[in-house]
C-alpha cells in the first residue's frame, strides 16, 4: 500500500470516528422528560413561582454550558480530523448535563401545569 493511500485511509477513519464520537447536544435541542405535576400539587402559588424561578435559572445555566460544549465539539472535530486525531476523544462528555436539563425542562412543564390548575398569576 502506498503512503498516500495509507494517509487517505487514516484521514477517512478519523473523519468517521469524529462523526461517530457523539458531540454534545445544544441546550435548545434537549427535550424535556415527563415529570408528574402531582409532586408539586401541595405547593401554594408562591412556592410554585419560586420553584419555577429556580428551575428556570438552572435550565438557562445548563443550556449555556451545553451550547458552549456543542460549539467546542464542532471545532475539536474539525481540528481533530485534520490535524490532531487524539483530540477527537475529547468530544462529548456532557450526557449527565443533558439528562439533568431534560429533567429540569420536565419539572418546569409540570410546575406550569400546577400553576395553571391553581390559577396562579
Amino acid at each position: 500500500m502506498k503512503i498516500s493511500q495509507l494517509i487517505k485511509s487514516f484521514v477517512t477513519s478519523m473523519t468517521a470516528i469524529s462523526i461517530l464520537a457523539g458531540c454534545a447536544t445544544a441546550g435548545k435541542d434537549v427535550v424535556g422528560t415527563y415529570v408528574s405535576p402531582t409532586q408539586f400539587s401541595n405547593y401554594d402559588c408562591d412556592q410554585v413561582r419560586q420553584e419555577m424561578m429556580r428551575v428556570s435559572s438552572r435550565v438557562n445555566q445548563l443550556s449555556g454550558r451545553l451550547d458552549e460544549a456543542a460549539s467546542n465539539d464542532k471545532t475539536i472535530g474539525v481540528v481533530g480530523a485534520i490535524l490532531f486525531w487524539p483530540a477527537l476523544f475529547a468530544l462529548g462528555g456532557t450526557k449527565g448535563q443533558e439528562a439533568e436539563l431534560a429533567r429540569l425542562k420536565g419539572e418546569y412543564d409540570a410546575l406550569q401545569a400546577v400553576s395553571t390548575q391553581k390559577k396562579c398569576i
